[in-house]
């Protein structure tokens, strides 16, 4: 499509795509729309960006980012049969962080039947130079049908030039402080593998035993009797168990639309090997539920460790990956929530960290999440978070990853994984610390390799220092 053309669009649900490809020194963007009547938005809620992923209605919301061999996506979904009669605009931006779109390279948007996937619309901006925000395109009402118009109008002031512009009440910018370091964890020497005549379940030494009271229902706490049997690690020989997993209805996630009279806030934290580290508590992230989220995609090509090995990548469309996180509570308890053994843990007791089922596709930004209960922070002496292959793939060499923390109150924190170059099963995501009661997120993004007839659970566990017990267990 050329700037300034149109083309009908269907009246059902449609993927809004926007594109460019990455590199050194290119910013990275981000996808928004605006639900408009009369060229303003009714409320802050009619605004769907990171920071407020979904519209009340349902019609719009906010997929999330993918990045595959240097090419980089971020999606909406538009249901435009759920738009409310009243709203006649749905502007579709995007929005660079860390530079102009001037030095985003490739820079498109197209619309994609959300059913089956077929293109009906494209349009390539290629005259960006100082602009910080773009309208690349937005759906219109004629006659009772829907439109679709390329745009491409720019805006120096960024995301939040334009958000105001079409009404929104924005939170007034603060100066980050500088990150602040991980509070240091000093690594606990593996635990010595107990004899046999030590019982199943026993703790290893050195092990802190849990308090008196019993673990939530669906966890598993390594420890002693009575406190439940020990925590499960896939068999270090049987092949993968193809049977069914055990989903539960998780808890809401999405972040409400903002308050009326409450300023939309349009920061957001991106951690890198230079600024690893981010304080929750000064960010604002200190209250409510906290959603960790994983989503991957697998590579189509030879890529990384698997080209080395000379074999093709296949499509992987058994591929399952468990997000899981090892605790540590303040009164001493450890544990881990994982789907494996059903231990999906509790957000409104111990451990407060929920996972909310087994997603075996990783195909759309709700993945696969934990949540973590941060209105009891004060029980967390760490948590790390670290995702396991449980079959379809020998490796992450195979797989791009996004993490995303988002907190109900505070900016949402993300980092991609960098590139995988050894056969590692296992990858640590991020370790939170509770550093005097302000908590950090640490990037970790560290893939690691079990030794032969290691668990990847294990080798998670003597890395970090868990010291906890691990017995056979499956899905």
């Amino acid at each position: 499509m050329s700037k300034g053309s149109n083309v009908p669009v269907p009246t059902r649900g449609l993927r809004v795509e926007m594109g460019w490809r990455s590199g050194p020194g290119v910013p990275d963007a981000d996808a928004s729309a605006l639900l408009l009547v009369s060229g303003k938005v009714r409320s802050d809620g009619d605004f769907v960006f990171y920071n407020q992923p979904a519209h009340p209605s349902g019609a719009v919301r906010h997929e999330g980012k993918r990045g595959d061999g240097g090419q980089v996506t971020d999606t909406l979904f538009v249901d435009l049969a759920r738009v409310e009669g009243a709203i006649e605009t749905v502007v579709l931006a995007a929005s660079a962080d860390g530079g102009a779109f001037g030095q985003v390279p490739g820079l498109y948007i197209r619309v994609l039947d959300a059913g089956q996937g077929t293109e009906i619309a494209r349009f390539d901006s290629k005259d960006a130079t100082v602009e910080t925000a773009f309208v690349l395109g937005e759906f219109y009402r004629r006659q009772g049908a829907w439109k679709f118009r390329a745009v491409g109008q720019g805006y120096s002031s960024g995301l939040e030039g334009l958000a105001k512009d079409y009404g929104i009440t924005v939170d007034e910018p603060q100066h980050a402080a500088p990150p602040t370091a991980a509070a240091s964890i000093a690594p606990v020497p593996p635990a010595p593998v107990p004899p046999a005549s030590v019982p199943p379940g026993a703790a290893p030494s050195g092990h802190i035993p849990p308090a008196a009271m019993p673990p939530a229902p669906g966890t598993r706490v390594a420890g002693p009797p009575p406190v439940g049997p020990p925590v499960h690690m896939p068999p270090p020989v049987a092949p993968p168990v193809t049977a069914p997993p055990v989903t539960v209805s998780p808890p809401v996630m999405t972040p409400p639309p903002a308050r009326p009279g409450a300023p939309v806030r349009l920061s957001k934290v991106t951690l890198t090997k230079e600024a690893p580290s981010v304080s929750l508590t000064k960010q604002g992230g200190t209250s409510g539920a906290m959603r960790v989220n994983l989503n991957w995609q697998v590579r189509k090509q030879f890529s990384g460790w698997g080209s080395k090995r000379g074999r093709a990548v296949a499509a992987h469309r058994d591929l399952d990956l468990d997000l899981c996180a090892l605790y540590e509570l303040s009164d001493g308890r450890k544990g881990v929530v994982q789907a494996l053994g059903n231990a999906f843990g509790a957000l409104h007791q111990p451990p407060y960290i929920h996972l909310d089922g087994d997603d075996r596709t990783g195909a759309v930004a709700s993945g696969e999440n934990l949540t973590v209960n941060l209105d009891h922070k004060q029980s967390f002496r760490r948590i790390l978070i670290f995702v396991t292959i449980y079959e379809g793939a020998r490796s992450f060499a195979d797989l791009h990853a996004t993490v995303t923390l988002q907190p109900l109150n505070g900016a949402p924190v993300d980092f991609s994984l960098d590139e995988c170059t050894v056969p590692s099963t296992v990858c640590a995501l991020a370790l939170i610390t509770n550093n005097g009661g302000d908590l950090i997120v640490q990037r970790e993004a560290r893939y690691l390799v079990p030794e032969r007839g290691v668990s990847p659970q294990r080798t998670v566990d003597r890395v970090y220092g868990w010291g906890m017990n691990w017995t056979p267990g499956r899905k």
